[in-house]
């Protein structure tokens, strides 16, 4: 059995890095988040769903940066909440949202590690959109691989 012990709040402020993972396999595994600097915005089918000057930036091992987003700065007036549900062993589980635009739905569109892993504290409660399914603009460049 593995016994953690709370970080202090210094610690949690100045980190960088995840822990490293102790799992099997997983020892290389390294996840980055950025402190809340970076500009974001996200339009699906035109319409402005998020924009922030807050948003984190996840750097997950070879995967593309995912970029999460306060909640204050997201249309939440368009996500309906889902049943979808993931487990992530180095974020912990993630919930999911639906993007309600008039007449298009755009299912499990958005998710959010409400409560994540305790090495993860940087993104608790913070919402993530799929890059590939959003017009996605990083410091004002388009970034959307769509």
């Amino acid at each position: 059995m593995v016994v953690a012990s709370v970080p202090s709040a210094a610690w949690l402020r100045d980190r960088r890095y995840s822990d490293p993972m102790t799992q099997s396999g997983a020892e290389a595994h390294r996840i980055t988040v950025s402190d809340p600097v970076v500009v974001v915005r996200v339009e699906v089918d035109g319409v402005v769903v998020a924009e922030t000057d807050r948003a984190r930036v996840l750097r997950e091992g070879g995967l593309q940066p995912r970029y999460y987003v306060p909640r204050d700065d997201v249309r939440m007036e368009l996500l309906m909440r889902t049943e979808h549900e993931t487990t992530c062993p180095f974020k912990g589980a993630a919930s999911y949202w639906t993007l309600v635009l008039d007449d298009a739905r755009h299912e499990n569109i958005v998710w959010s590690y409400e409560a994540p892993i305790d090495s993860m504290p940087e993104i608790a409660g913070l919402l993530c959109f799929y890059n590939e399914r959003v017009d996605l603009a990083i410091e004002g460049e388009p970034a959307s691989p769509r």
